[in-house]
């Protein structure tokens, strides 16, 4: 069974080097271009998990994580923030404080976005 993974970014450069990245460990990526539009998306697929940028246009993506959390159909979906805004305090407030899954920094390593994903699917598939 395919694991769905939704990445809500609004550089589809980004999203393009990360679906090439997942597709080759058999991940199905489905991008989605911007807050509102990843909102649908999640809403429609229901998704393995999520990747999600911060820094978008429309919705910000804190907004964006806190609507997937208030729903009862998506608030079990484990979140990875994938952002360049990386210091210190902005990763406490996600782990800590917002509770998400896990924080990535842009730029990231391929290996360290696989093994987080592996990691949470792992865990939540146990």
């Amino acid at each position: 069974m395919t694991k769905k993974i939704v990445y809500i970014e609004d550089d589809l450069e980004m999203i393009d080097l990360v679906k090439m990245i997942l597709n080759r460990r058999g991940y199905e990526i489905i991008g989605a271009h911007g807050g509102q539009k990843g909102l649908d998306i999640i809403e429609s697929v229901n998704p393995d998990l999520i990747l999600l940028d911060l820094m978008m246009p429309d919705i910000d993506g804190w907004e964006v994580y806190h609507q997937i959390k208030a729903k009862e159909k998506s608030n079990q979906i484990p979140v990875i923030i994938i952002t360049a805004k990386a210091q210190a305090i902005d990763r406490v407030l996600g782990l800590q404080i917002a509770k998400v899954d896990d924080y990535i920094s842009k730029p990231f390593r391929p290996q360290e976005l696989i093994s987080s994903i592996e990691n949470l699917l792992n865990r939540n598939h146990n």
